[in-house]
């Protein structure tokens, strides 16, 4: 079966799942512990980086509408944004309304700017965009005065006006800087790159996260999409069917969540198939380190 072949026949399932009256028990969602506090989150989160700028679309509107009610629907919780996603945040905010059912929202975004009152401004602007009385996790995007912002957060956290507080960086020429932040700071939780084709985060960033007791956020769990190219026209091998996986995204997104380390991946799509098959990656069984190994292997002899 293609990917696109078992999308179509997973969405069907889906939707029969969520008819009223049935009995069929829906494949639980697979859920990790946030550290610092034992809360359990959904491994399969929805990023917004170049996926929610609508802008003034209404088709886009309606069709991202659909993407965020089915992550809920499907059992999301993390949606991640930032000032820096352009009209993303405003578009979150005005599809958060119409959503439909249970709602089991985790809202995360970033602040991303210079100076204390900058940034106090731009977090409540970004609350008021999201239409939500406060964030469950405000980050301090790559680093920007991290110091400033870091003191506010704690602040913040004191009063009960966010939940957790966390760090971010999407870039790799910033990780032995990050890696001596969290060396000396608590955070609740760090964002950072990490996929089959992009492990570099496994040698400084994740062993100090398992350490210090940090969540950590995958993002571009597809790298912007390289990884699809890479493996083109390839089969998926037949034993991925050993844990649960019938598709190439969901192969990546269960090698990346699958590390121990790594609490969620926030992948981001404008397609409601896509969506629906990244969702089905934070269902069943998850690979063990000997199939991590062999998915490592499989995709690097491509």
């Amino acid at each position: 079966m293609n990917r696109r072949r078992f999308i179509q026949a997973a969405t069907s399932l889906t939707a029969a799942l969520l008819l009223p009256g049935t009995t069929a028990a829906q494949p639980q969602t697979i859920r990790k512990a946030i550290p610092s506090s034992g809360e359990l989150l959904p491994v399969i989160g929805l990023g917004t980086s170049r996926t929610f700028e609508a802008g003034g679309s209404s088709a886009l509107l309606m069709q991202l509408q659909e993407v965020m009610q089915a992550f809920f629907d499907m059992g999301g919780g993390m949606i991640d944004s930032s000032p820096m996603y352009g009209s993303a945040q405003r578009v979150i905010g005005q599809l958060l309304p119409r959503m439909t059912g249970d709602r089991n929202l985790f809202a995360a975004t970033k602040v991303w700017t210079d100076g204390r009152d900058s940034g106090i401004r731009q977090m409540e602007d970004s609350r008021q965009q999201w239409g939500i009385q406060r964030f469950d996790l405000m980050q301090i995007h790559n680093l920007v005065d991290w110091e400033t912002h870091l003191e506010t957060l704690q602040q913040m956290k004191a009063d009960g006006a966010i939940r957790y507080l966390g760090i971010t960086t999407s870039h790799g020429r910033y990780h032995s800087a990050l890696q001596d932040i969290l060396q000396r700071h608590s955070f609740d939780f760090v964002q950072l790159t990490y996929n089959l084709g992009n492990r570099e985060a496994e040698s400084r960033l994740l062993p100090v996260a398992r350490e210090r007791g940090i969540a950590v956020i995958a993002n571009r769990p597809f790298q912007r999409g390289s990884l699809f190219r890479r493996v083109k026209g390839k089969p998926l091998p037949a034993w991925a069917a050993e844990f649960d996986c019938a598709s190439w995204g969901q192969f990546f997104l269960k090698f990346t969540v699958s590390h121990p380390t790594i609490t969620c991946a926030i992948p981001a799509t404008t397609k409601l198939k896509h969506l629906q098959d990244n969702m089905l990656a934070g269902r069943g069984q998850l690979p063990s380190a000997e199939q991590r190994k062999q998915m490592i292997d499989y995709f690097e002899s491509i």
